[in-house]
């Protein structure tokens, strides 16, 4: 009897940390390649997430621009200070960064925090790839675009 009750209760604490997720999951935008200019841009993109039994679906953003080889670049735009959300060239004193308004930090183009501003560390990036001429992005990590 007493496996009747506890079985349940184990597979249902278990099961979700067993579930295999499929490593570099990308999700799809609706940004097509063709259109990515140097200018950064902001893309909102939907997928949905499955926490346990729980679907859900998010919304996230990345700010996405091609850098001068050509290559895509798509930055996430959560201010490593607080957590406030960075939009691009919004203050008329430093035009061409990222400006976080809670606590004025900034970044430059690339992502890399500008030294004497709140924040500690670089804004991440999401890895990037293209699939019938749309950009798919994967989950955020460190930004590899500073050294």
């Amino acid at each position: 009897m007493a496996a009747g009750v506890v079985m349940p209760m184990l597979r249902f604490a278990v099961d979700p940390v067993l579930e295999v997720e499929a490593a570099g999951n990308f999700h799809a935008t609706k940004l097509k390649v063709s259109d990515i200019t140097s200018e950064p841009q902001r893309v909102d993109f939907k997928y949905e997430q499955t926490d346990g039994w729980y679907k859900s679906d998010v919304t996230q953003t990345a700010w996405v621009y091609k850098d001068e080889k050509g290559d895509i670049v798509a930055l996430s735009p959560t201010c490593k200070h607080l957590g406030c959300t960075v939009n691009w060239s919004t203050n008329k004193q430093h035009p061409n960064q990222f400006f976080c308004p809670c606590h004025g930090g900034r970044y430059e183009k690339n992502g890399k925090n500008v030294p004497g501003t709140p924040p500690a560390a670089p804004l991440d990036a999401y890895p990037t790839k293209v699939k019938g001429g749309y950009l798919y992005l994967g989950k955020p990590q460190p930004n590899p675009y500073v050294k």
